[in-house]
């Protein structure tokens, strides 16, 4: 599970996703950027991936506060996070999200130019599928918006989960100082 969330969020949370044989770069500065992410997921299981003799060795109050930290991230309410992320050239030519290593995951380029692109993604993993949607559309050099949709599907909890991410970002600057 923590893959497959981890490879939403890369694909959110840079531009990295634009560099493959049919993704034409998008037509955006190089530099800081802020990005502002809303995440919504819903059918994950109360408490996904903890190993009951873990839960087992936690007192009640533990237990009680990874269950609500749990139901914080995983319950359906929308979350909102704002940080800044540097783009750089390099960034924008390397696609970290499908690199060789990812051989899991396939995609479909559906649409791509400079201003928008849209890719369909699958992955299979050992006991686990996802599949879903990333739009990107470049307002303007300083401006982005863009989208995921993701479907989960973990063959041992027999039930779909849903990831949807909204993001917009804005340019801040040409420097991008001590943000990677």
């Amino acid at each position: 599970m923590r893959t497959t969330m981890c490879c939403v969020l890369i694909a959110l949370c840079s531009s990295s996703v634009f560099a493959a044989d049919k993704i034409v770069r998008p037509n955006i500065k190089t530099g800081l950027w802020e990005i502002t992410e809303t995440h919504t997921m819903t059918g994950m299981p109360s408490m996904p991936a903890i190993p009951p003799e873990a839960l087992a060795n936690m007192s009640p109050e533990q237990r009680a506060q990874v269950e609500a930290s749990m139901k914080d991230s995983f319950g359906g309410k929308p979350k909102t996070t704002t940080r800044k992320y540097c783009v750089t050239k390099e960034k924008l030519e390397k696609d970290a999200v499908f690199a060789d290593n990812r051989t899991e995951c396939t995609r479909t380029v559906m649409n791509s130019s400079s201003t928008m692109t849209e890719v369909k993604i699958h992955c299979a993993e050992k006991d686990m599928t996802s599949d879903g949607t990333f739009k990107f559309e470049a307002l303007s050099p300083e401006n982005v918006k863009g989208a995921v949709r993701m479907v989960v599907t973990d063959k041992g909890q027999g039930q779909p989960m849903h990831m949807d991410f909204d993001f917009i970002s804005k340019y801040l600057g040409a420097a991008c100082g001590d943000v990677k």
